[in-house]
């Protein structure tokens, strides 16, 4: 049956439409728009009662004129044609192409907002993720499965290591790569070219399906791009058994989007003016991530979140750390210190890296390892804070050892290149090189045969006792 147009908008505003006196409008609704110019633009009702519905626009509303503007309810959800041949394509937030290549066109749709997945049917994360990373490898491990943010600041290599994840993540024992879903929210035009300059230049654009919103593109479209992006992943990892690697990029810019909307809409405003359900409308995202049993594929998430000002208790990121498994926070002070990628190790953490590493996933000494680390490290920033105060030469001589193993640390575990791919054995080795600058006797969280096997503190003793 073909469906009505309507001329009936009565206001338009920050990317929203405002009908009245239309009936048998449902929630969700996909909605055509022709302007005056015969143009088509994409949207969907985001409110519908007796008095009035709202619409938003995807692709805004300038220069909308409400008396030449036609709208058709099409009856049906915002949907994405879905097949093998999205792998390498380039889209926008709706789905249109944006590489100047032909409109997908599958008998395959899906509804964007996804389907809830009984949590009976959910499988644990588990299975190691190489990233080739030893910040991350080493310390806050990756398994398939997991949501595991970066929180970042403003002018910090975020898209660096979000591009290096996506070229190095690897199963172990397995030969395929991650097949990648880039979703990016209002990003420069520069940073767009950065990831597809990237990925083309390393060989796996091939591999990646991306969904591209700039910063100078509607926010609204914001707001459909991560569902669009993660109804691919679905696609990719539960029809066609891939592992799937997601990356959301910025989730704040995408929360703001959420917050213009809201206000429009005059939904209630909390925590610095972000509607009450923010909490639920980003849980609604990350809880797409997953495994399901019997499928051999999985969606692993890695989301992008910008700290304004540096502030970690912020909504975004505090309420993202409430929803995912852990996070990796990148450090101002290391990244003006030349520390690339600059981790901050002390408020990092992976929740479910316990149930990836270890003697049948990484190697035996894997967990011990890591917690000595820790344990080493948060001990030196103490001694350096304390040689900040009083000197370093008044400093007794296990804390001046502490010193050398948090330089050592910093300049060599966590400080590697942007191409440089470590592997797990490569990352651990390196860490029991750096313990070996300490003397056994204070490496309390390792083993006797951990330490007879791969520390070096003994040996180098005994052959200067033997010359």
């Amino acid at each position: 049956m073909k469906q009505k147009e309507y001329r009936m908008a009565t206001a338009a505003r920050t990317g929203l439409l405002f009908l009245k006196g239309v009936p048998g409008v449902a929630f969700g609704d996909r909605v055509a728009i022709r302007d005056q110019h015969g143009r088509k633009r994409n949207g969907q009702v985001i409110l519908a009662s007796d008095e009035v519905v709202m619409v938003q626009v995807f692709e805004g509303t300038a220069d909308l004129s409400l008396e030449e503007t036609w709208v058709r309810f099409l009856e049906e959800p915002f949907e994405m044609p879905l097949s093998p041949e999205l792998l390498g394509r380039i889209f926008n937030g709706i789905g249109e192409p944006l590489d100047d290549r032909p409109p997908m066109i599958s008998r395959l749709r899906r509804n964007v907002n996804g389907q809830p997945v009984n949590p009976v049917a959910r499988a644990y994360p588990r299975e190691f993720i190489q990233t080739g990373i030893s910040a991350i490898d080493g310390l806050n491990s990756l398994v398939r499965g997991q949501k595991l943010p970066i929180f970042s600041g403003s002018g910090l290599p975020h898209n660096r290591l979000a591009a290096q994840i996506v070229r190095q993540s690897r199963l172990l024992g397995e030969e395929s790569r991650f097949v990648v879903v880039f979703a990016a929210m209002g990003i420069t035009y520069a940073d767009a070219r950065f990831f597809r300059e990237d990925f083309e230049s390393n060989g796996v654009l091939g591999n990646v399906v991306m969904f591209i919103n700039l910063a100078d593109d509607p926010p609204i479209e914001r707001l459909i791009l991560p569902r669009t992006a993660l109804t691919v992943a679905e696609y990719l990892a539960f029809d066609l058994d891939l592992h799937v690697l997601v990356v959301l990029t910025d989730m704040t810019y995408y929360a703001e989007a959420l917050r213009e909307v809201a206000t429009a809409k005059g939904d209630v405003p909390t925590r610095k003016g972000y509607p009450g359900y923010l909490y639920s409308d980003m849980a609604e995202l990350y809880e797409r991530a997953g495994r399901i049993r019997n499928r051999h594929g999985s969606v692993t998430m890695i989301p992008v979140v910008s700290m304004p000002s540096d502030d970690i208790t912020h909504p975004i990121p505090d309420l993202t750390g409430y929803i995912t498994e852990g996070q990796i926070v990148l450090s101002r002070e290391l990244h003006n210190q030349g520390i690339y990628p600059p981790v901050n190790i002390p408020p990092s953490l992976s929740r479910l890296m316990k149930d990836g590493i270890g003697r049948d996933d990484t190697r035996e000494d894997h967990p011990r390892v890591a917690s000595q680390l820790y344990a080493a490290y948060a001990r030196a920033l103490e001694v350096r804070n304390l040689a900040s105060i009083i000197g370093a030469e008044e400093l007794p001589e296990l804390d001046r050892k502490f010193l050398d193993f948090a330089d050592g640390f910093e300049q060599r575990f966590l400080a590697q290149g942007a191409d440089e791919d470590r592997s797990v054995i490569e990352t651990l080795n390196l860490a029991w090189e750096l313990l070996s600058l300490l003397p056994a006797d204070v490496l309390t969280r390792v083993t006797e045969a951990d330490l007879a096997r791969y520390h070096a503190w003994d040996g180098r003793k005994k052959q200067e006792a033997v010359e």
